[in-house]
Order: structure tokens, then C-alpha cells, then sequence
């Protein structure tokens, strides 16, 4: 679905730095397994200031690993002060760039980095659950207003969808909209939320890529697999490219004669009325 580019893929598969340091002198927990991303960085610091080891454990996807490996190598050596200056673009731009739906794997980098170094002068504790002070926006993935924030700040994001493939924030049950909407026109110095859009056209207009992702799973599941199901077949997604969508069918639905039926009369019905009218679905 996402192109990477070599280096992503090398970091990916070849990790660099993997693991824990026992006597690290900062650590910086970021993220969570109920969001889907979570991060970990040891780091150890010489006497005169350099960073002389760095190691870290994620759970993630290939990005956050790519990510995690990448910062590794650029804070190795560095002192601390030339560390805290490393920006999330920095590692996106050391890894060859990443697909903008997944830039906040770069900024998790970021923040665990900032962490680390907050820990390491007891500033901050090294929980990922350390306090914020702030307003919780996003309940989905635990992202507060300053790190929305910061990310638009650094990043000069202009959207929602922006916001989300930075942060995450917005990217669930899309409650947190209207704030991201504030915190945009905050950002930009002005005193009063954008003018809300005119009821949508059809579901998911308005939505950014991974909500509109998400919608398609969910119809997907509750309205096309039970009854594929109830008749001894199944459906497996394959992939999501802008408005095509690819599927497979399984069980007694695979090699069906009556295939091209089900995908046009049921899935591509279910997916245009509840997602989006100029949906096509095909199966690969």
C-alpha cells in the first residue's frame, strides 16, 4: 500500500541498535500497545557529554522500526545538546523520506528522544504513562494538545489529515475533529474554529485516509463477511489504494461462478453506499 524507500526497508529488516542497555542513563517510553505503536530508547552518556550507546525496543510496523533504528544511529556520538536539537524530519529525511501516513513514526522518535534526555536529568520519569499537562484530545490514542501542537508547529501542517498522519490524533473514532480543527486555527493565530463543512455528500467525505480505511474494514466486516459467511464463504482485504479496493475471496466464495455477482451486487453495493460512490472494488 506504502512505498519505502531502500534505506526504510534496510532498517526495517536490519535493525540497528535493537535491545536494552541495563544501566542506561536515560529511557524514554513513548506510545502504547493499545494504540498500535510503542517505543522504548535506553541511552547511555560519557563524561564529556557524547551519547556513546543507544538501543531500543518498538512494537510497530515497519516504519516505527525503521524510525527507531535510524535514531539510534544519529544520536550515537552526538552530545546531548546536539541530540535534543534532532527533529522528526531529520529521521524521515536520514531513512530517504516516509510515505506521509505514517510521518508519526518519525515523531515517536522524537518524543522517546526527549524523553530519554528528561529522564536522564530527572526531569521526566521514564514511563510512557509519565503526566502530561494538558488537554487529552484524541482518547483513541492518548495524544494531548501540546504534542498536537508542537507537531504543527514543527512540521507546518495545514489539515486534519495532516494532524493525523503526524500524531495519530483524529485517526479512530474521528471525535476529536472538531479540536484538531481549534488547535489548526490556534496554531495559525486565529481566534475562532474554522466554519463546519455542510452535511456530507455520502460517509466519508471530510474523512482523512485512515478513517476512511477504517470505515472500509468495518463495512467490510459487519456487513459483507457474515454473509459470505452464512453461505460457507469469506473475504480477506487486500489492499486500499485511493478509490480502488482489492479482496479476496475464501472458502466456498473462491473460484465461485458467481463471484463477479457477489463482488459487484454485494461487496461494491455495501462499500458505495456506506463509504464512498466512486468505490470500485476488484479482487486481486
Amino acid at each position: 500500500m506504502w512505498e519505502y524507500t531502500d534505506k526504510v526497508k534496510d532498517h526495517f529488516l536490519n535493525p540497528r541498535n535493537a535491545g536494552t542497555i541495563e544501566d542506561a542513563d536515560g529511557i524514554g517510553e513513548v506510545g502504547s500497545l493499545a494504540c498500535g505503536d510503542a517505543l522504548t530508547l535506553y541511552i547511555k552518556v560519557g563524561d564529556d557529554g557524547r551519547i556513546t550507546d543507544a538501543k531500543f525496543q518498538t512494537f510497530g510496523c515497519a516504519s516505527a522500526i525503521a524510525s527507531s533504528s535510524a535514531l539510534t544511529e544519529l544520536i550515537i556520538g552526538k552530545t546531548v545538546e546536539e541530540a535534543e536539537k534532532l527533529t522528526n524530519k531529520d529521521i524521515a529525511e536520514y531513512l530517504g523520506g516516509l510515505p506521509r501516513e505514517k510521518m508519526h513514526c518519525s515523531v515517536m522518535g522524537q518524543e522517546a528522544l526527549e524523553q530519554a534526555i528528561k529522564n536522564m536529568r530527572g526531569e521526566a520519569p521514564s514511563k510512557a504513562e509519565h503526566s502530561h499537562e494538558g488537554e487529552l484530545i484524541c482518547e483513541c490514542f492518548g495524544v494531548f494538545d501540546e504534542e498536537i501542537l508542537e507537531a504543527i508547529k514543527v512540521n507546518d501542517l495545514k489539515t486534519v489529515e495532516d494532524v493525523t498522519n503526524f500524531t495519530k490524533a483524529g485517526g479512530g473514532c474521528g471525535k476529536c475533529i472538531p479540536d484538531l480543527e481549534r488547535l489548526l486555527a490556534e496554531a495559525r493565530g486565529e481566534g475562532v474554529c474554522p466554519t463546519p463543512s455542510a452535511t456530507p455528500a455520502f460517509p466519508a467525505e471530510g474523512m482523512t485516509n485512515i478513517q476512511r480505511m477504517h470505515l472500509i474494514e468495518r463495512v467490510i466486516d459487519e456487513d459483507v463477511r457474515p454473509k459470505l459467511k452464512a453461505d460457507g464463504g469469506n473475504i480477506e482485504l487486500v489492499d486500499i489504494d485511493r478509490d480502488a479496493v482489492v479482496v479476496r475471496f475464501l472458502g466456498m466464495c473462491s473460484g465461485c461462478p458467481s463471484s463477479r455477482a457477489t463482488l459487484e451486487g454485494l461487496v461494491e453495493t455495501a462499500l458505495r453506499e456506506k463509504v464512498d460512490p466512486g468505490l470500485k472494488v476488484r479482487e486481486g
